[in-house]
C-alpha cells in the first residue's frame, strides 16, 4: 500500500506549525508592547485647537516667557492655561481684525473660557505636580520637548511609566540651573553644575523617588 503521505507533507507540517507558532508569539508580544509604542502614545501627532496657536511665534520669535500663559506652573500641580484676557492683553493692540483670531474674540466677547485640547497627557491614575518638579529643577523640556520651535504644539515624548521611572531611578542628569528651567533649547555645557551638584542644590535624595505611592494615589 503505498504512503498517503510523501516526506515533503512532513517539511510542510513543521513549517506550518513554526509559522503558527511565531504568529501567536508575535501576537502576543504586539499586544503586550503595543499601549507602550510612540504611535499608540501619539508622540508628534499635532493636535487640531480651536485656534491655531503658535509657540515657535511667540516663544522663540517675540521672546514671551511660558510663565507669561502657563502663570501657575511654579507653584500648582496644574501649569494652568492661560484665560482668554491674557490674549486680548496682546491682541487687543495687534492683530485685532485677523480671521484666524476669531475665536479668540468670540471667547473674550461672551466671557467664555477658550476649550483647549489636551495635547500631553497622563493617565487618570497618575499623580503629576507640575510644581515640585519646576521647583526641583526640571525644566520645561525635560517632559514638553523644544516647545519653543513648534509651529504646532505636538507631543514629544511618550509618558509612559517608563519614561518617567528612568528619571526618577537617576534624577540628576534631567536637572538643570533655575535660571535655564524655562529655556527650551538649553544645552549642559562644560562651566554647568554637574548632576551631583544640582541634585545638592535642590535637595533631591533621601527618599525612594521609584515608590509606588509617588505617582500613585
Amino acid at each position: 500500500m503505498a504512503a498517503l503521505f510523501t516526506p515533503r507533507a512532513n517539511v510542510i507540517m513543521t513549517a506550518s506549525l513554526l509559522a503558527i507558532a511565531c504568529a501567536v508569539t508575535s501576537g502576543c508580544l504586539l499586544w503586550f508592547a503595543w499601549p507602550y509604542t510612540d504611535y499608540a502614545r501619539q508622540v508628534g501627532w499635532t493636535i487640531e485647537q480651536p485656534v491655531p496657536f503658535s509657540h515657535q511665534h511667540h516663544v522663540a520669535g517675540l521672546g514671551i516667557d511660558c510663565r507669561f500663559c502657563h502663570s501657575s506652573v511654579e507653584r500648582s500641580a496644574q501649569a494652568s492655561m492661560p484665560p482668554t484676557f491674557t490674549c486680548m492683553t496682546c491682541h487687543s493692540q495687534i492683530w485685532t481684525d485677523a480671521a484666524v483670531l476669531a475665536g479668540i474674540r468670540d471667547s473674550f466677547l461672551r466671557n467664555t473660557p477658550m476649550t483647549w485640547q489636551r495635547v500631553t497627557d497622563v493617565p487618570d491614575y497618575v499623580y503629576f505636580n507640575h510644581g515640585i518638579h519646576v521647583t526641583k529643577g526640571v525644566g520645561c523640556e525635560s517632559c514638553h520637548g523644544n516647545v519653543a520651535t513648534m509651529a504646532l504644539t505636538y507631543k514629544a515624548k511618550s509618558l509612559t511609566m517608563q519614561f518617567c521611572l528612568d528619571c526618577h531611578r537617576d534624577p540628576g542628569p534631567s536637572l538643570r540651573p533655575a535660571e535655564n528651567i524655562f529655556d527650551t533649547d538649553w544645552h549642559r555645557v562644560p562651566s554647568a553644575p554637574g548632576p551631583a551638584a544640582l541634585l545638592a542644590r535642590y535637595h533631591v535624595g533621601g527618599r525612594n523617588l521609584t515608590e509606588c505611592s509617588i505617582c500613585h494615589r
